[in-house]
């Protein structure tokens, strides 16, 4: 299972106080030497944290498979088709944004998609970029998700990863079955969202889903321990499966 880190909260951390530190672009290099598998951005409307110039660093400068988060609006699917013809972009994941939130509430409504979403997914993908689409662990949803031709799907995991000890059990079992579903139509299956060390182990025994998206767990994580040992952690964390 690929360990993707999202490294936008570094941008945060930035932002917050102006200038150039932390940077995101180091942060990267240092995930890919520390032992991830690839480095996610979710470049939003109103650039909060990760910000364009970011984005291209990062696909100019650190050898890794970047996922671009990206709403389906007209801007960011010329962003995408930018950085594929800039930097050979590998991936983007199709996700709901709301400039009110103030992290990605849920999973996409592709059943509810206007035409826009299914022109978005076609264009990336005729580019010759794997989409997936960020959607709730529900078979309607994935089965939407295959027939507009994405080639992936990113379950939404935070309902699961944000419960209880106690009551993970049936919510871990639901996505268990949306990840064989997704598989049985097709699909690669990824899965992201509020997962933490005590909770990825769940994700990472089903043998669906071949990546895990984490970043403000991770980030959060390194104030206390750094940022390599807390990728280090993350990945023993993947390889023991904790009950579900």
């Amino acid at each position: 299972m690929r360990l993707s880190v999202n490294v936008d909260h570094v941008a945060t951390l930035r932002n917050a106080r102006g200038g150039a530190f932390p940077c995101p672009v180091a942060a990267a290099r240092l995930c890919m030497e520390s032992g991830a598998d690839g480095i996610t951005v979710h470049l939003r409307e109103d650039r909060r944290h990760i910000r364009d110039a970011d984005v291209f660093r990062i696909a100019a400068e650190v050898p890794t498979r970047l996922n671009f988060e990206m709403a389906a609006t007209v801007e960011m699917v010329a962003t995408a088709l930018k950085l594929r013809q800039a930097h050979g972009l590998a991936a983007c994941c199709i996700v709901p944004e709301k400039r009110e939130e103030l992290t990605t509430e849920g999973g996409l409504d592709v059943l509810g998609a206007g035409p826009f979403l299914a022109d978005a997914v076609r264009r990336l993908a005729e580019a010759g970029i794997e989409v997936s689409l960020f959607v709730e662990p529900d078979a309607a949803q994935i089965a939407r998700t295959a027939a507009l031709g994405a080639q992936a799907v990113e379950l939404h995991t935070g309902t699961y990863a944000e419960a209880l000890e106690g009551e993970r059990a049936p919510l871990a079992a639901r996505l268990a079955e949306a990840a064989r579903a997704a598989a049985g139509m097709g699909l690669k299956v990824h899965a992201g969202h509020g997962l933490s060390f005590d909770t990825v182990g769940a994700i990472a025994a089903m043998p669906e889903v071949e990546e895990v998206s984490i970043g403000h767990f991770l980030i959060g994580a390194a104030v206390f321990e750094g940022l390599p040992a807390a990728i280090r952690r993350m990945r023993a964390a993947m390889a023991r499966p904790s009950p579900r």
